[in-house]
C-alpha cells in the first residue's frame, strides 16, 4: 500500500513510499485529503483501478482480499461502485445495496481470510448489479465542492480529490460512522 505524504507542490506522493503496507493515522490522510485539488464530475468519468490506503479502518483489506478491481464512472454520471473480478480477465459490478454493511463492518476480520475470498467467489453471481448502482455530482465535503459519488440503496458517499493528472483520492463516508474509509484509483484502459 502506499503511505500518503505531502510532497513540496502540496500534493500527495508515493514515490520511494512503498513499504511493507504502513499503516497510516487517519488525521493524517484526512490532512493530506484536503490539500488535494477539487474534481468536476466529468473529468473522472472512465474506468479506475482502486486500492485501499491503510489507516486502521475496519475496510482495510476486505475489498482487495475478495477481488476488488475498481470504480467505472459513466458519460450519464452514473456509476458501476464496486468492480471485481471474476475470473482473471472479466470484470463484474456489483450491487452495493444487497451487501448488510453493518455487519460487514461488525465483522470485517472475517472478510480478510480465505475463506470469505473463496464463499465471495462463489456468491458473486446473486451479488451482480442489474446497471449501475450510484450516481455523481458535485457536493461539499471538509468545506470544499468535489466530484462525490452516491450510493442509490446505501447510505455512503464517496468523495474524490484528484492526486495528479492519472490518479484521485476517495474518501468513504458512511452516515452514522464517524470513521472514512480511504483509497485510491487509478485511470486504466477499458480491458
Amino acid at each position: 500500500m502506499r503511505d500518503v505524504t505531502p510532497n513540496p507542490g502540496g500534493a500527495p506522493s508515493s514515490a520511494g513510499k512503498e513499504r511493507g503496507n504502513p499503516v497510516s493515522a487517519p488525521h493524517t490522510i484526512f490532512k493530506e485529503f484536503e490539500l488535494l485539488s477539487p474534481l468536476e464530475p466529468r473529468e473522472i468519468v472512465g474506468l479506475w483501478r482502486g486500492r485501499g490506503i491503510l489507516t486502521g479502518h475496519p475496510l482495510d483489506g476486505v475489498l482487495e482480499n475478495l477481488g476488488w478491481f475498481g470504480k467505472r464512472f459513466n458519460a450519464d454520471m452514473r456509476a458501476d461502485a464496486l468492480l471485481f473480478w471474476s475470473g482473471k480477465r472479466r470484470l463484474i459490478a456489483l450491487d452495493p445495496g444487497i451487501v448488510p454493511l453493518r455487519l460487514a463492518l461488525r465483522f470485517h476480520k472475517v472478510g480478510r481470510t480465505r475463506i470469505a475470498r473463496n464463499l465471495f467467489s462463489h456468491l458473486q453471481r446473486g451479488l451482480r448489479a442489474k446497471g449501475p448502482v450510484a450516481s455523481l455530482r458535485t457536493m461539499p465535503f471538509s468545506g470544499v465542492a468535489s466530484a462525490a459519488m452516491l450510493y442509490d440503496d446505501q447510505p455512503i458517499v464517496d468523495y474524490f480529490r484528484r492526486i495528479d493528472q492519472h490518479r484521485i483520492m476517495g474518501a468513504m463516508a458512511i452516515r452514522g460512522d464517524e470513521r472514512i474509509y480511504f483509497f485510491e484509483l487509478k485511470r486504466v484502459d477499458e480491458p
